[in-house]
């Protein structure tokens, strides 16, 4: 069975409080952590890992909730136009900060409804069968709602996912998929395929995607290229608009730091836009906005992401996000994923150390050099106890049965005390099981 290898030995404790408040003290954007509210478990500030589920509360939060619930109060239906900032165009505030997550365009980008929905809306678009081409390609074991929304699209247009989903998972024995298995499989089903839809990080391992080459190699190959984000806006370095990706969704609950059940994104590249005929499921807020109110019978798409909009926007779930991307924007996305490589290489040090020390026989099944915020780890020889005992002191990470533990640094708020700390309590069970 696989172990650790060591990534970079390091002669000093990994664990040494010293060291990491050294790697503290040279963070740029340490201060960042004082604009979040942490969990408090008996009085004591968690250690918390677990923003690839639900990130933690900005404080900036409560004060724009507050701000609307206020204007609501003042205006009631005025509010639309008179608000400090007017309910009617309230999503476009998004699109700028937005569009730099994701490496879009302001104009390719939206926020709107929910992860699964938004994709389905999407594929209504996208996934069009026709001829020999009506078949999905997507990743095997990919978030359930996700094999979910790809099976009821294809029993849509009357087609069974058991045929016509194709599925690439990682071989026998491995944690990751090849980039050439999905490259082998568009070769060998290439003109039967209409449609591309993966994870862009999968959940479980952490792995990234190479979206940029697959997204050429399936549509040099004629096939729609669509990509679920959830686990990648806001923690990866993305490019849609230059990789020319056809759509993509995403939700802002995890690592942009929104809220549970929060208002969730999309992009639809703009060769797309401004196109009458394209099959939509349509509402009244993608159409065309000079319009709009004087309620015409005939749709006319908005020439933009918008059109494939449905109802105006929710108001109180999106003011979290936008104190979420105000500090993404004082931050520097940049700024934020070099933070974040350095995070995941301390905290692979740090269960090196901790493996070591104890003799674990512990496998990171997160590719070293294919991965975002998220370490998943694989830990052979022990179960739940493990996961129950970090908890109960203080840390909150994430279970996948039957044993692994996700783990996911934020940039934003975590800092590599956190880190030290949580070695520091793993080490401890460790020899405690020893004795």
């Amino acid at each position: 069975m696989p172990t650790f290898r060591v990534l970079n030995k390091i002669a000093m404790n990994a664990l040494d409080p010293n060291f990491a408040a050294s790697l503290d003290q040279a963070d740029t954007l340490a201060h960042f952590r004082n604009e979040f509210h942490f969990p408090m478990i008996e009085g004591k500030q968690t250690l918390y890992f677990t923003g690839n589920s639900l990130g933690l509360m900005p404080k900036l939060a409560e004060k724009y909730l507050e701000e609307e619930l206020e204007d609501w109060k003042n205006w009631g239906v005025e509010g639309h136009f008179h608000a400090r900032r007017p309910w009617m165009p309230y999503h476009e505030f998004f699109s700028e900060s937005l569009s730099k997550l994701v490496g879009a365009k302001p104009e390719e980008v939206v926020v709107m409804g929910s992860l699964t929905n938004n994709l389905h809306l999407l594929m209504v678009s996208f996934f069009q069968p026709e001829g020999k081409r009506t078949k999905i390609l997507c990743e095997a074991k990919a978030f359930p709602s996700d094999q979910y929304a790809l099976a009821s699209q294809l029993r849509y247009h009357g087609l069974d996912p058991k045929e016509h989903l194709i599925e690439v998972g990682p071989r026998e024995g491995e944690h990751h998929i090849q980039k050439k298995d999905f490259m082998a499989a568009i070769d060998a089903h290439g003109n039967e395929i209409a449609m591309m839809m993966i994870g862009g990080v999968n959940y479980y391992t952490g792995q990234v995607m190479d979206m940029k080459h697959l997204t050429a190699y399936a549509q040099n190959k004629g096939i729609t290229v669509g990509w679920d984000l959830a686990h990648g806006a806001g923690n990866i370095d993305i490019k849609l608009h230059d990789w020319n990706v056809d759509f993509a969704a995403w939700c802002h609950y995890k690592y942009i730091n929104s809220g549970p059940g929060a208002t969730a994104g999309y992009f639809v590249h703009e060769r797309h836009h401004g196109k009458a005929d394209i099959p939509r499921f349509e509402g009244w807020w993608g159409h065309d906005k000079e319009t709009r109110f004087e309620m015409p019978e005939t749709f006319k798409p908005i020439p933009t992401a918008e059109a494939w909009q449905l109802s105006n926007v929710p108001v109180m779930s999106m003011a979290p996000l936008r104190a979420s991307l105000d500090l993404f924007d004082k931050a520097g996305v940049k700024n934020l994923r070099e933070k974040s490589r350095k995070l995941t290489t301390y905290l692979q040090q740090v269960l090196e150390f901790v493996a070591e020390e104890s003799g674990s026989n512990f496998e990171i099944i997160t590719p070293l050099h294919e991965r975002g915020a998220q370490i998943s780890l694989l830990i052979h020889g022990y179960g739940r106890p493990l996961f129950d005992y970090l908890m109960e002191h203080g840390v909150i990470a994430d279970w996948r049965e039957p044993n692994v533990i996700r783990m996911a640094p934020v940039p934003l708020y975590n800092n590599f005390e956190d880190i030290r700390a949580f070695g520091e309590i793993l080490l401890n069970y460790l020899k405690a099981q020893q004795v």
